[in-house]
Order: structure tokens, then sequence, then C-alpha cells
């Protein structure tokens, strides 16, 4: 008994995080905690309970963490002596089993495996499995290690691979393509590769993905972890085919399964989409009133919500609008940009809110289809009212066209600094204040003034001049004769270095 608790301990000291966990939550522990807050625990629960039940967990867990150390263990201990359980004892009891027992602690006959689920792809449809997730186990301590699989095809699938239609040259709609993921049996795994990887396929190197470029300072390239394609170098006959993985060992676990999949293209999904999941408009409209419903324990009342008609990932308008049945905005997305940008670059990501959109989520805005097909190209943006009903908003560039073209007169403008206008120049006219005309000069040569070109008795005003400029020029001929009288009494004005009047500056 002590030496199968002793046995059972080091099991639990040679564990991983995950391999504590799931011991853990099997016996219904907490698995929350640093490692050795979990091995602490752990260990406390194996000397507290003790039990046949315990110690099967904890065989399991080993055996899927070391495969192939069982046969060295066993041969530890005498092969015709080893200790069981029985179902209605709790007491050891000794049987002779031969080498099927790990230092002396029974096995079952058919121990079940840790069951790895790859998440479902909406690119790829599995038609049948060729061979189900396997463990990479190292060979030895070195960093880069080699693993092998092997499997055939049936004619019946290599016949599937034939006759399948071309997607593009050389890419067939049915593959057989390879799939990693990390060894967990918690929840599905998505596809993740190891480190320094190279698959070759019957001594052949296949293509796998490189990384993606980041535009980003300070954020390292990404791979885009998809599987691999490896139908071009398979013998699509009974002969047996060899896979040989080269992957990187720095202390992550992972597993490998090949299956026969059917490719879809973007286009492929757009059409189940269209068929599939397309919201109604009345299921629209009430999604709508219930966003803008009047809370009276809210102190800002909502009366509409603006939704945009370009496509926030291409900046053009929206075609198809889509967004996924669990964001709580109403701003859609194209849906035919979204599948491609998918299939080159899988994110599965919402432009709007950057949360987990993957392809059953998606739906089709039937409203927003409608008021796409209503309104002009030039509508950008419309805003949704709290009765379900909707309006176009116009931008300030059209609303400024649109008070420019209400402004403009029903007469033709005329600009009087043209000379061609009125026969001369306005500034080279003047008139008195009585509306008499006359020529004066105001100390320059060649600016005069008349109004002999004006027709039809126009009068052409000299803004430049004031009445203090009239009175002060005094020397005009067409002047009156108390003006001339008075004139000669006053002082002469004060001339400077320069041949006009001080006070006088003609402005042009």
């Amino acid at each position: 008994m002590a030496a199968e608790l002793v046995e059972a301990m080091n099991m639990v000291k040679s564990f991983r995080v995950s391999d504590l966990q799931t011991l853990l939550a099997s016996m219904g522990r907490s698995k929350s905690g640093l490692k050795q807050d979990l091995v602490g625990r752990a260990l406390r629960l194996v000397q507290t309970e003790y039990s046949p039940e315990l110690l099967k967990n904890v065989r399991q867990l080993y055996e899927s963490r070391f495969p192939k150390t069982s046969g060295w263990l066993a041969a530890r201990r005498p092969e015709s002596i080893s200790v069981a359980y029985t179902p209605h004892s709790s007491s050891p009891t000794v049987t002779s089993q031969g080498p099927d027992y790990l230092n002396g602690i029974s096995r079952p006959l058919h121990a079940p495996a840790r069951e790895v689920k790859l998440v479902p792809l909406p690119f790829y449809q599995t038609l049948e499995t060729l061979l189900p997730p396997t463990e990479l186990i190292p060979q030895n301590g070195e960093k880069l290690q080699d693993s092998q699989c092997i499997f055939e095809l049936t004619p019946n699938q290599a016949d599937q691979i034939r006759n399948a239609s071309e997607l593009r040259p050389g890419i067939r709609s049915i593959q057989v393509v390879l799939r990693i993921c990390y060894s967990d049996s918690i929840g599905v795994q998505e596809d993740q590769y190891p480190p320094n990887i190279a698959v070759k396929v019957n001594q052949s190197y296949c293509h796998v993905p490189g990384y993606y470029p980041s535009n980003k300072p300070g954020v390292e390239p990404r791979r885009p972890c998809r599987p691999v394609n490896i139908t071009p170098w398979l013998h699509l006959s009974n002969v047996t085919n060899r896979v040989t993985i080269t992957w990187g060992n720095f202390g992550k676990r992972y597993s490998v399964g090949v299956y026969l999949v059917r490719v879809f293209t973007a286009a492929d999904l757009f059409s189940q989409l269209k068929l599939c999941s397309v919201e109604s408009a009345e299921r629209c409209r009430e999604r709508i009133q219930d966003k803008l419903r009047f809370d009276p324990e809210s102190e800002i009342a909502t009366t509409g919500l603006r939704v945009s008609l370009i496509c926030p990932l291409v900046k053009m308008r929206i075609g198809v609008p889509c967004r996924a049945l669990t964001c709580a905005h109403l701003q859609c997305f194209d849906a035919v940009f979204f599948l491609q940008m998918n299939e080159k670059k899988p994110t599965w990501t919402c432009p709007v809110c950057d949360k987990p959109t993957p392809f059953e989520l998606l739906t089709i805005d039937g409203l927003l289809s409608e008021i796409l097909k209503e309104t002009s190209e030039d509508t950008e943006e419309i805003e949704y009212l709290t009765d379900g009903s909707w309006r176009p908003i116009r931008d300030d560039k059209e609303r400024e066209r649109e008070r420019e073209h209400s402004n403009t007169p029903d007469f033709p403008v005329v600009d009087i600094c043209i000379p061609e206008a009125n026969g001369h120049s306005p500034a080279h006219s003047s008139t008195s204040l009585t509306g008499k005309s006359g020529s004066s000069s105001v100390g320059m040569p060649g600016i005069t003034g008349g109004l002999s070109g004006v027709s039809g008795g126009g009068a052409v005003v000299d803004l430049t001049l004031d009445s203090s400029s009239e009175e002060e020029e005094g020397g005009g001929t067409g002047g009156d004769s108390e003006d001339t009288e008075d004139s000669s009494d006053s002082p002469a004005p004060k001339r400077g270095r320069y041949n006009y009047d001080k006070d006088l500056v003609t402005a042009y």
C-alpha cells in the first residue's frame, strides 16, 4: 500500500499543468492557480483520498504523458507478481497478469485514449477521417524531431479525388489534408503548427503556408495555421503513403490528423449564406425598435441610430449587408468581401466590433438590403427612427451645394471693377454731392474723371473719395463760385517732397 502511494505521488510530480488540471477536475477539486499550487493540491488529494478510482485516473494521465516508458517500469517488477484491485474489495490482491502492469498497478485491456477534437472549418467539409488525431512523440532529446504516419487510400477514395472538379489549375475540390493542433482534450482545438515544421510526403516536400508580414512596429509576423494539402504527392492507389513531419520539440505537445475533405470557395459559402441565413425586414425593424425603445430609468433618450452604407473593410458602398447574430450593433459590412478576405487570410473577426464572427453566425440584413436598392449611389448614411422607419442623411457637401443653388440670383451680375462694363474705370470717375459731374486733378498727372461715358443718366460714384476730399480739392472748373472764393482765402495745403497733396491719396 505504501509503495503504491509513493508510486502515485511520483507520477503526480511529473505531471504538467494540463494533466494536473484534468486530475483535479475529475475529482471535483479547483484547477486554478500556479503549477506549484496544483502539484501540492494533487499530492494532498492522493494522500488523503487514496482510492482505486483516483489511482486509475493518475495511471491513465501518466501513460498518456509517457506512453513508451511503461515497459521499462513494468520490467522493474517480477512478471509473475502484480498488485490489482478487485471491483468488490478495496484491498490489494496478488495476480499474475504478465508485463501488462505498471509497477504493480493494474491496467485495463482497453485503456481509453484522450480524444482531441479539431474545430470545424467553413471552407473544408470533412468527408472521411483517414488518420485520427495522433500525438507527436519525441524520440530523443534533440530539438528537431521526425515523426511518421502511414495510411492507404481505398479505391473509392482515390476515385473521388480523380473525378473531383478543379477549383484552380492543379487544385481539386476533393483533397487529402493534414491538420496539426495542440494535444489537449479540453474543448475543440484550432489548427496550430509546431516550430520549424516541414512536411514530406513519399520522399517529396510539400508546401506549408508561410508567415504573414506585419506592418505594425514591434509585432512579429504571424503564420496562418490552416490544413496542409498533401494530395498532389499521394499515391492514388492501394500503395501505402508515408508522411514524415519534422517539428521543433520545445515543450509543447502536438497532434496530427489526416482527412479527406471537400474544399469550398468564397462564392460557395456566399450561396449558402443567401440560401440559409437571411434576416427578414420585419425582424430587423423589431430589432431597431428594441434598441430605440424609451427607457424611463435612463436619463438619455435615443431618438435615432445612424448606419453607414460604406463597408468598413474596403471603404466602398455595401453590396450585400451582413453582420453576426451575436453583434450588438446595427452596422453591417459587405458579405462578399468578408468571405473573400477570410478565404485568403482566415481571421473570422467582425470589422466593426472586433469580436469573433464565425460563418455559422453570419446573417444578411433584409431591411438594409431594401434600403440599398431604394437609395442613390450618393447616399452614404441613413438614420433609423424609433418607429422602425429610416431617412437618408445628407452630407455637408451636398447641403452646401443646395444652399448655393437656392441663393443664386435670376439676373446677371455686373462686376463694376471691369472697365468694359461702363466704358471706363470706376476708380477714375467722380461726382459731387449735388449730382453734377466734373473733372478735377488730385495732384498726379493722368488721373482725371468724367461722366460723359455713362449712358441712361446713371451715376458712377468713386468710392475712393469722400466729401472731405471733394471740398479740399477746390480747383475744378465745374465747381461753384462760392467754393472758389472760400478756397482762395484758405491757406495753401502743405506739400511734401512728392508732387501731390499730403492728405489726398488715391486708393486703387
